[in-house]
C-alpha cells in the first residue's frame, strides 16, 4: 500500500496514534506522518503510507500555518491550558498595544522550546525529563514567522493567524507575546490550517476516514505536484529503478530543468516512480516510491 492521506487530526489525539490508527485501516506497517501536533491541536496531519514516507521529509521541510487562541493573563508551565498554572495577571493590554507588541515577532526570530515538549537532551525527551522533576538547559534556536495577524480580540483571548517556518512552537510564541506584553500568556487552542500545500478543506476526520479508507487514500506524487515533471523511456526507466543516473537532455521534462532543482520522474505509462535532483547534466535519484520491479 503507497500513497498519502490527508487527516483532520482530533483534539486529544497524538500524532503517534493518529498514524496508528491509519496504519491499521490501510494494512500498512509502514506509515508516518509530516509534522507533530501536540494532542490538544487540531487540524491538517498528512499522513504517508508504504515507500511513500520517503517523502515525509519534504513535507517536514514545509512551512506551516496556524490559528491559534492565546489566552492572556495566564501562564503555564506547558506554555498551554493542559498545564499547571503559575501565575495569573488581571490587567489585559488593549489591543493597540498588542499590535504593537506583535510587530516585533514578524521575521526571523530566536525562540526557545517549550520545556514539555518531543525534543531529545542526551537522549531523552524533554517532556520525560521535565516530568521526573529534572532541569534542562533549551538552547534557542532560529525560526520565522512569516505571517503573524490578529483575528480577534475579544475576552481577554487573543486570536491569530501565523504562517511560520518548521520547527516553530506556538505554544512559545504564545508564551513570549504574554512576556512581551507584561501580563504573560499560553495557548489556549491550535489548529493548523495548511502545511505541504495541502489546506485543512482538503482533510478528513478519523470518522470518514474509517467509514471508507480507500476514498480518501490519494497518490503519493501530490506530496510533490509543485516540481517539474519527467517522463522517461522504458529502457531509462529500468536503469532508474537501479538507482542509475539519467542524462537531463535524454529525458522529457515539461519546463527547464536547473542545476540542484528537484523534479518528480515517471514512466511512459504515468506512473510516479520517484524524486531526483539534477546535478550537472544529469537527474540523480533522490527516493524511489513504486514498488514495482
Amino acid at each position: 500500500m503507497t500513497g498519502l492521506v490527508l487527516l483532520d487530526k482530533a483534539e486529544g489525539v497524538t500524532s503517534f496514534g493518529a498514524v496508528a490508527q491509519v496504519r491499521r485501516l490501510f494494512g500498512e506497517k509502514r506509515a508516518g506522518h509530516t509534522g507533530t501536533l501536540d494532542p490538544m491541536a487540531t487540524g491538517v496531519l498528512p499522513i504517508l503510507l508504504g515507500r511513500s514516507t520517503r517523502l515525509c521529509s519534504m513535507l517536514i521541510e514545509a512551512d506551516k500555518r496556524y490559528s491559534a487562541e492565546i489566552l492572556l493573563g495566564t501562564v503555564t508551565d506547558t506554555y498551554d491550558v493542559t498545564g499547571n498554572v503559575v501565575s495569573q495577571c488581571g490587567i489585559i493590554p488593549s489591543k493597540d498595544r498588542i499590535l504593537t507588541a506583535l510587530a516585533g515577532f514578524r521575521g526571523r526570530i530566536m525562540q526557545t522550546p517549550p520545556v514539555f515538549s518531543a525534543l531529545k537532551k542526551d537522549g531523552r525527551r524533554l517532556y520525560d525529563i521535565a516530568r521526573s522533576g529534572g532541569t534542562v538547559e533549551i538552547e534557542p534556536r532560529e525560526v520565522e514567522i512569516k505571517e503573524l495577524n490578529v483575528i480577534s480580540v475579544a475576552d481577554g483571548i487573543l486570536t491569530v493567524d501565523v504562517l511560520c517556518s518548521k520547527g516553530t512552537y506556538i505554544r512559545s510564541l504564545a508564551h513570549d507575546i504574554g512576556s512581551a506584553l507584561g501580563c504573560g500568556a499560553t495557548l489556549k487552542s491550535l489548529r493548523r490550517t495548511q502545511t505541504g500545500g495541502f489546506s485543512i478543506d482538503m482533510c478528513v476526520n478519523a470518522g470518514e476516514l474509517s467509514e471508507n479508507p480507500q476514498k480518501y487514500l490519494h497518490s503519493a506524487d501530490l506530496c510533490v505536484a509543485h516540481l517539474p515533471r519527467v517522463t522517461v523511456t522504458d529502457n531509462q526507466r529500468v536503469r532508474y529503478l537501479h538507482g542509475g543516473e539519467l542524462f537531463l537532455n535524454r529525458v522529457g521534462a515539461d519546463e527547464p530543468i536547473g542545476e540542484g532543482t528537484l523534479c518528480r520522474v515517471y514512466d511512459r505509462e504515468g506512473i510516479f516512480l520517484g524524486v531526483s535532483e539534477a546535478i550537472g547534466e544529469v537527474i540523480r535519484v533522490k527516493c524511489l516510491v513504486f514498488e514495482g520491479e
